[in-house]
């Protein structure tokens, strides 16, 4: 077979140059695309082979039936979440390949970074000290150590977060909906339910995909059993929140702050600069008022190491099908663990 060529959606300069740079090895035919794939644009892929895409691009049966008819084989999402695909659509027609783990450390340290700033309030410090104001009314924090953190999640993100935050003398409740008893003894944690996770967390963070049972997690009601000042981080998916549930907490004082990375209406915005016009999305624009939130633009991943990692095996995925061999990072919706063998 010759070189297949590669349709490249939503392509920013840092994807261009790791993915060029690791494809030195494979030397495949990309063209890079900067718009969004979706229903405008995915007749672009007229006599291409393989689609790459990401978290904010849209795949739904009518964008797989525009990728089908025009003899796409493989779908490469250059994330770990595949959310924003519809598998049942492309069951039998398009293969899905994902990046299940490109550096776990990189969420999990950007979800430090945002507990540490949010309790110090370093990013509200920052601009006071550039402003030549050296108070620090305001800025009153926490001790971590001896503090709970609730961890939602315990796959190899949420693992490393722990890590950390053991290391800062934190006492740790979990919740998995698969707990591994014998990763639990090794680490000197507890799974427990969520509702005493809720009870008991002064910080709870979220590393669980995205499905129709994690979806609005946190909401009203799983606000009202947690402790009153709680924080709350996502750097998972922002349908883990509802937000406006999450800005009513916000405003009574239940939440005491608030990080996220990600959120729930964020394709339109996050990775774009709108630095030079209005936020037209209220409900963001009302969380950004608030000094307690800090929200960071789907940033968490974006790690020289993270995106190498990412280029890598995005390629080496596409290699495994146009090679027939097992497809190790292959998710569908009717195979055990989402892995496909081709007859």
């Amino acid at each position: 077979m010759s070189t297949p060529k590669i349709a490249f959606f939503d392509a920013k300069t840092y994807d261009c140059q790791s993915f060029d740079e690791a494809n030195k090895r494979y030397k495949y035919n990309i063209k890079y695309f900067k718009p969004h794939l979706n229903r405008e644009t995915a007749g672009l892929t007229s006599g291409y082979k393989v689609v790459c895409a990401f978290v904010n691009d849209v795949l739904d049966q009518a964008v797989i039936d525009i990728l089908k008819n025009n003899g796409i084989k493989l779908i490469a999402m250059r994330c770990a979440g595949y959310n924003n695909v519809d598998l049942k659509a492309a069951y039998g027609h398009i293969h899905v390949v994902r990046v299940p783990a490109y550096s776990p450390y990189a969420v999990a340290e950007h979800t430090l970074a945002l507990i540490m700033s949010l309790n110090r309030k370093i990013h509200r410090s920052y601009f006071r000290t550039r402003d030549g104001n050296f108070a620090i009314d305001g800025l009153l924090g926490f001790d971590m150590h001896g503090k709970t953190a609730g961890i939602i999640g315990t796959g190899k993100i949420g693992r490393c977060l722990i890590s950390i935050l053991r290391g800062l003398g934190m006492k740790i409740c979990a919740y998995d909906p698969y707990p591994d008893m014998v990763y639990a003894a090794e680490a000197g944690i507890n799974y427990v339910q969520l509702p005493e996770l809720y009870r008991r967390a002064d910080i709870i963070s979220l590393h669980c995909p995205l499905t129709p049972e994690t979806e609005y997690l946190i909401n009203e009601q799983t606000i009202s059993q947690m402790k009153n000042g709680v924080m709350i981080i996502n750097t998972g998916r922002g349908k883990l929140i509802k937000t406006q549930a999450l800005i009513k907490g916000l405003k009574s004082g239940k939440i005491g702050y608030a990080g996220l990375d990600v959120y729930e209406e964020e394709s339109e915005y996050f990775f774009e600069n709108f630095s030079n016009s209005m936020i037209s999305d209220d409900v963001l624009a009302r969380l950004l008022t608030f000094p307690n939130v800090l929200i960071t633009s789907h940033q968490g991943f974006f790690t020289y190491d993270a995106m190498r990692n990412i280029a890598d095996t995005t390629l080496r995925n596409i290699q495994e099908f146009f090679n027939d061999e097992l497809m190790v990072n292959e998710v569908c919706y009717r195979c055990e663990n989402g892995r496909c063998r081709r007859k």
